[in-house]
């Protein structure tokens, strides 16, 4: 699934050309993507004006002109691409807006774990705060009220706002803190240094592309290359890249999980 960094970059690389634009079309759109259900998009963003494009979490807003909202989530294999109208569409197409200048912004989702989702006016979300910008008295204040471990905690988007697998593993060995730790007992220390870690684990992933393990790909159709800068995520035997030794793997939450048993005690 994209995770902060993916959407971030495919924020990033669609802001030029959909900001400032108006939706003349809505030439596909398969209703049942759609949040509200009861909800006519169709109508609603015809002729409207992108006036903004922003992240929150893993969540890629739109603003319009008039004040209105929605957000599309990538799900598992979701694809966001602006894209010439003569370029074949790909399977799975379940959305395509045509831009006043001809180009289109398509939504591909295969397996439609995304979707689209109506926020109108409404500012508010249960969301926690965004690693970017948290400050370690924010986490140490989601973490106290847990004793799940910290792995799993870290996946908890009410805790703290888009970090997922990938992301948990390479920030909790940048950190050098077990993935098993009870997230309550962490130690002030700790805290800071896993704030510090979340900051630089993930601006390392944006400023590389994002990682494409299978199908992520940014707004303008290119792959990105974090994944062969992975120091735990899906290295399993493999030698840590920091102390040599063999990195562990367990499956958590029916999520896996990686650590390095030398540089991550518990």
């Amino acid at each position: 699934m994209p995770e902060l960094p993916e959407v971030q970059v495919v924020v990033d690389t669609l802001r030029s050309a959909v900001v400032g634009r108006r939706i003349v079309e809505i030439r596909a759109l398969r209703i049942d993507i759609v949040t509200p259900a009861d909800f006519d998009l169709r109508l609603r963003l015809t002729n409207a004006t992108v006036s903004n494009l922003t992240r929150r979490a893993k969540r890629i807003v739109f603003a319009l002109d008039d004040g209105g909202r929605f957000y599309i989530h990538l799900g598992m294999t979701g694809q966001l691409t602006i894209d010439s109208p003569d370029l074949p569409r790909k399977p799975h197409t379940h959305f395509v807006a045509r831009l006043d200048d001809d180009a289109e912004l398509r939504l591909v989702d295969p397996r439609r774990f995304g979707g689209i989702f109506w926020l109108g006016d409404n500012q508010a979300d249960e969301i926690g705060p965004e690693p970017l910008s948290m400050r370690a008295a924010a986490l140490a204040k989601g973490l106290a009220r847990t004793r799940r471990v910290i792995k799993t905690t870290l996946l908890d988007q009410k805790v703290i706002a888009g970090i997922g697998n990938i992301y948990a593993d390479e920030s909790l060995h940048a950190a050098g803190i077990h993935p098993l730790t009870v997230a309550s007992e962490l130690s002030p220390e700790q805290i800071v240094r896993l704030t510090s870690a979340i900051k630089k684990v993930l601006r390392k992933a944006i400023r590389a592309g994002g990682s494409t393990l299978r199908d992520y790909v940014n707004g303008r159709g290119e792959r990105g290359s974090f994944q062969s800068r992975h120091r735990v995520y899906d290295r399993a035997d493999e030698p840590c890249r920091t102390c040599g030794t063999k990195i562990a793997r367990a499956v958590l939450g029916g999520r896996s999980t990686h650590w390095c048993p030398k540089c991550q005690k518990r």
